[in-house]
């Protein structure tokens, strides 16, 4: 662009406002090209357009910055206000508001200190809200039935976590497979949580009891999904008890203070999780032989108390002989008593003996005759009800009888149903906990008669042995102590043919 000519009366050209913002708009691009700025991140706007505005500043000026929705999904960290960064990106303008700005692609912390600094602003920022607090935590269930893992499927973690849980106590698990580092990581863990929550009970996917979020090792920066605070909201909403094992014992994130319980590695969140089947059956063994000594010492207690108690007691005839006794002698007292009663009451009747005459008596007669003839009169029908309500017994007492002898018939059906499906369900106890489901995974027991041989040593120690498969056993005999080789015999030396007799010589 040629200056202008101050002379008065010039021709010099008139350049519109949209040639002057193209002409700088090339001069700033064509100078600067792709530039790496550090500074303090000001300002930071998102507007649901899904772009991200914001201002890089340091002590003395300021360059406006934006990075579009597709830059925004490639960032590994997002810019956020007070945090030190170097921008990549390329230097431009923007006309509309007579402005240059950075187009930036790329955000990455200057340096540990900053990323470390707003790690534990961010920390501090969702303890003030609770999420942290200890009341929050549940206690993690003693047997989950279901396990869910969220990590990455092809990954050394999650083998690490079912080879631990098939050592300890074998259970159902349920892997949500994520991306454990990278733009996607943070929410797809929280997708993850958020969707084991959201499994209803009963249905055809099975809730898990207990969760693991698992990531193997690395730096900050590999882990920083796991301090967003999408998965840390996640995991502190989770309804289902959560155990956290990103990282090593020395990487911390911000899910290990939400979570309920920290592993500080994901086998140690696998121990965490089941108990040790042989410990359990062995405390189990342990109680069952306390129970049976504590009820023996109490019976035995309880029998020595009752032979105490019974030699306090006297003997039945002890006892006895006193009532006996008494009633002896009231016996005796009792034929005088009579004797004097039945002469009181005969002195009492004499005087009313000679006053009752004749017609007295038949007129009492006759009263209770037409008393008892009314009585009489009254009978039938009470006899008639009676049979009747006997007959109502009667049919009620037989509908019973048939139902009872219904249910008795039944019974006996229902009952070995009962004990056959029981009978049932222990026998595929016996064959899941029985070594030949081993067997049928590949195993063999080696055996030297009726003893099992578990080492080289034992085995050379036999000259015979036997292996179990799943499907029978084979006998064999070790290679140190097999009886040598029988040779073929030698075969036996041929006769020489006797020699004719010397018959001297002819010449």
């Amino acid at each position: 662009m040629d200056l202008l000519d101050e002379t008065p009366g010039s021709n010099a050209h008139d350049y519109s406002v949209s040639e002057i913002s193209g002409a700088v708009k090339r001069v700033i691009e064509g100078e600067f090209g792709r530039v790496r700025v550090r500074g303090e991140v000001g300002r930071v706007s998102r507007p649901s357009s899904g772009h991200l505005y914001f201002d890089l500043k340091d002590d003395r000026a300021v360059i406006a910055a934006v990075s579009w929705k597709g830059q925004v999904a490639r960032m590994q960290v997002r810019p956020e206000e007070g945090m030190e960064v170097i921008a990549t990106g390329k230097l431009t303008t923007f006309p509309g508001q007579s402005k240059y700005q950075l187009i930036v692609d790329d955000v990455e912390p200057a340096g540990a200190g900053a990323l470390m600094a707003m790690l534990e602003a961010r920390r501090k920022a969702l303890a003030a809200e609770g999420l942290f607090d200890a009341a929050r935590k549940r206690s993690l269930p003693y047997l989950p039935e279901v396990i869910g893992v969220v990590t990455s499927p092809s990954g050394a973690v999650i083998r690490d976590i079912l080879h631990r849980l098939r050592d300890r106590f074998p259970r159902r698990v349920l892997i949500w497979p994520v991306a454990v580092q990278g733009q996607a990581c943070a929410p797809e863990v929280t997708a993850a949580i958020r969707g084991f929550n959201a499994l209803p009970e009963g249905g055809p996917i099975p809730r898990p009891d207990l969760l693991i979020v698992a990531r193997g090792g690395g730096s900050i920066e590999d882990l920083w999904g796991f301090n967003e605070e999408s998965v840390v909201r996640a995991a502190a909403e989770s309804r289902i008890p959560l155990i956290s094992a990103v990282g090593h014992e020395t990487d911390t994130t911000l899910i290990d203070f939400a979570s309920d319980r920290r592993a500080p590695t994901p086998t140690a969140a696998a121990e965490m999780a089941v108990p040790v089947r042989s410990e359990l059956a062995a405390r189990l063994a342990e109680a069952e032989a306390r129970m049976a000594r504590a009820t023996r010492g109490r019976l035995d207690q309880r029998g020595q108390r009752l032979s105490d108690l019974s030699r306090a007691l006297g003997r039945p005839d002890a006892l006895l002989q006193p009532a006996r006794q008494r009633f002896d002698l009231m016996s005796d007292r009792l034929s005088p008593a009579l004797r004097m009663v039945t002469t009181r009451k005969r002195a009492l009747f004499a005087p009313l003996e000679a006053r009752i005459a004749p017609h007295v008596l038949r007129r009492f007669m006759a009263e209770e005759a037409r008393r008892l003839a009314g009585l009489a009169g009254r009978l039938a029908p009470a006899l008639a009800r009676t049979r009747a309500d006997a007959e109502r017994q009667n049919r009620l007492g037989r509908a019973q009888l048939d139902s009872l002898g219904e249910r008795l018939q039944r019974a006996p059906h229902v009952r070995f149903e009962a004990l056959a499906e029981r009978l049932e369900r222990l026998d595929r106890m016996r064959q899941t906990l029985g070594y030949r489901e081993t067997l049928r995974r590949g195993y063999a027991v080696v055996r030297a008669g009726e003893d099992v041989v578990t080492s080289k040593a034992a085995a050379a120690a036999h000259a015979a042995l036997e292996i179990e498969f799943h499907d029978g056993r084979l006998r064999v005999v070790t290679g140190t102590d097999a009886p040598p080789t029988p040779q073929p015999a030698p075969k036996p030396a041929r006769a020489k043919k006797p020699e004719p007799p010397n018959q001297g010589s002819l010449f």
